[in-house]
């Protein structure tokens, strides 16, 4: 690991998100990353953190929603840097605020995107590939860490790798993003072995990341280092800045001109986006049933699925195979794993009727 490269980043955790993919557990007022979700007894963010501060100390700056700072601040109390935004803009406006503040400070820090609501097993190989990925970012490329597929997943985006990078370990060269494809592309990509599922975690120095913004969508490139430079133009400069994410701001057009580079990540990696996914990360319990949350309430029978007791009544399932049941109280959630995707469009659907007490 290239010590100088390290002592040189920031892990910038962006952490947003409408909390509509896992309603009724987590909504806007309280998404996923203010939740334990794995019984840790850490939220997300906490874990996040808590994976992070090895690597880089106190170099960690969460960028969230105005309304989450306060947790976020609660949760976290040995952050220094909470930076709240007042408008969600998406994942660029997000990082590349905290990036032009780094550039300002020194043009040659390092940053790091870090999602505030990903799970990640092996912390050792997340240390070394993160390593990696910094001393390649050090050189001047934008740096993805790459997630070898388990299954030919359609919710999530894909990387190319091409030829190996002269002088790394495991980086390539970056030949294609492709956003989230249909189930036979898919399942293409998976079988051909070359491509990897794009987590969302880049690295590189801050000045080259805003130096590519700048190549694409300059007016969003100097919005943000102009408020870098002078903090009491946020109220009047964020609304207007173009709402964007990183992937397809900056990674995508600068692997059209081959200035992306991979890491793979050897690591167990999930960004918990549904039900089925949260399913996934949470042990069988004693009768068959995965339950978050107290089991002592949960009666079944004969069935299978995710039972989050969250309201604290008793829950029976009898005879129903991949069954997700989520009971808060004020809402009831029953669904299954194959129709986890689906949730969103409950809570579309409750904003229009308006009832966004319920979101």
């Amino acid at each position: 690991m290239d010590t100088a490269a390290m002592n040189r980043l920031w892990a910038v955790v962006p952490a947003g998100g409408a909390g509509t993919r896992l309603w009724p557990l987590s909504r806007a007022a309280n998404p996923k990353f203010l939740l334990d979700l794995t019984g840790s007894g850490r939220t997300l963010i906490q874990a996040t953190a808590d994976r992070l501060e090895p690597l880089v100390g106190a170099r960690i700056v969460v960028v969230t929603g105005a309304a989450h700072e306060e947790a976020v601040r609660r949760q976290l109390p040995q952050l220094e840097q909470v930076i709240a935004e007042p408008s969600p803009r998406d994942s660029m406006a997000a990082i590349g605020l905290a990036a032009a503040r780094l550039e300002l400070a020194d043009p040659d820090f390092l940053i790091g995107s870090f999602a505030a609501d990903h799970v990640i097993t092996d912390e050792a190989a997340f240390a070394a590939c993160v390593g990696e990925a910094a001393e390649v970012a050090a050189g001047g490329l934008l740096v993805t860490i790459g997630i070898e597929p388990t299954h030919p997943a359609t919710g999530f985006g894909y990387v190319r790798g091409g030829e190996g990078l002269p002088g790394f370990p495991t980086a390539r060269v970056v030949t294609e993003f492709v956003e989230k494809p249909d189930a036979a592309r898919a399942e293409a990509y998976v079988r051909s072995g070359e491509y990897r599922w794009n987590a969302g975690m880049f690295l590189a120095r801050a000045s080259t990341l805003l130096d590519l913004l700048a190549e694409n969508h300059p007016e969003l490139a100097s919005g943000l280092r102009a408020i870098a430079a002078d903090a009491s133009l946020l109220p009047e400069i964020w609304p207007g800045l173009t709402r964007i994410a990183i992937d397809h701001a900056v990674a995508e057009p600068a692997a059209a001109v081959g200035r992306v580079a991979m890491v793979p990540g050897p690591f167990g990696w999930e960004d918990l986006g549904d039900f089925a996914a949260l399913a996934a990360m949470t042990p069988v319990g004693p009768y068959g049933l995965k339950v978050i949350g107290d089991e002592s309430i949960v009666l079944t029978g004969n069935a299978s699925g995710l039972v989050v007791p969250a309201a604290g009544r008793t829950v029976a399932v009898i005879g129903l195979e991949d069954v997700v049941v989520v009971d808060t109280g004020d809402a009831l959630l029953v669904t299954t794993y194959a129709c986890a995707q689906d949730v969103k469009a409950v809570v579309d659907e409750l904003k229009q009727r308006g009832r966004t007490d319920l979101t």
